[in-house]
């Protein structure tokens, strides 16, 4: 039974490679307007389950729900149609270093959209200026710093207003206020525009100042292990989930963080 306020949700998902099995039977509901934090040590197949969330890679058992859609159990037209609804932001910005800011955020709307290029020009300015990217619409990303490059990158994300972002590894490689500033943003532009967001993250101070829902894979037993807000996992989640949420500190001492 899929609950009524689900934006994606999985249902007996098995996520692997082959016969090399990655995680099993996960089972856990991405609320709407949730921030969702995908959660592990490395190597526990965060980033393998948010390919199988995205539409990227199929399972290999179960099923992914958007809405009450099966997602891989729907005709391709409707797995584009849905694909349309989402964003993604990858780690690395992945933006194109020979298109400025503006014509990377236009990129999508060019694909998808009929708009004009004056339209276009006007929804990427717009785009970049949710961001805090105003004025730096004919920069290429070689001119900006690292922090700005992760902040277009969600600006392209968002060019199609979608409905579930997701974000693979958002702070990597950020100094922890800029990591700081992005995690506000974040929180921002969930509040002011509705969307829900899915991150894959194990960076602690983003998982306690954002996460309003949570699932944890455990590496060792390939299966979720908890799932939930992490602030309430931390008080009574199991002792694999407290060490991690912890730094490997433990329950009482992780109760004061």
């Amino acid at each position: 039974m899929i609950p009524e306020n689900s934006a994606v949700s999985a249902r007996n998902v098995t996520v692997a490679y082959g016969s090399r099995v990655i995680q099993s039977d996960l089972t856990f509901t991405i609320r709407k307007g949730d921030i969702f934090i995908i959660m592990g040590g490395s190597g526990c197949g965060k980033s393998s389950l948010l390919r199988v969330l995205m539409g990227l890679t199929p399972p290999a058992k179960g099923s992914v729900f958007y809405g009450n859609t099966d997602f891989w159990g729907a005709p391709e037209k409707k797995r584009e149609e849905i694909m349309r609804r989402t964003g993604v932001m990858f780690q690395s910005g992945a933006l194109w270093t020979s298109r400025t800011l503006a014509e990377n955020v236009a990129l999508p709307l060019e694909y998808y959209t009929d708009l004009s290029p004056r339209d276009i020009r006007a929804l990427a300015s717009f785009k970049l200026s949710l961001v805090g990217l105003a004025g730096f619409e004919d920069f290429y990303p070689s001119e900006i710093s690292g922090g700005m490059k992760k902040r277009a990158g969600l600006a392209r994300a968002l060019a199609l207003d979608p409905e579930v972002v997701y974000f693979d590894e958002p702070s990597a490689g950020l100094d922890p206020v800029s990591a700081a500033r992005l995690d506000e943003l974040i929180l921002q532009l969930r509040d002011t525009l509705g969307m829900t967001v899915v991150v894959v993250t194990h960076e602690l101070a983003s998982i306690f100042a954002i996460a309003s829902n949570s699932v944890f894979l455990d590496a060792k037993t390939k299966t979720m292990t908890a799932s939930g807000d992490p602030h309430e996992l931390l008080r009574h989640g199991p002792d694999e989930v407290v060490e991690f949420l912890t730094r490997g500190k433990g329950r009482d001492r992780g109760e004061n963080q």
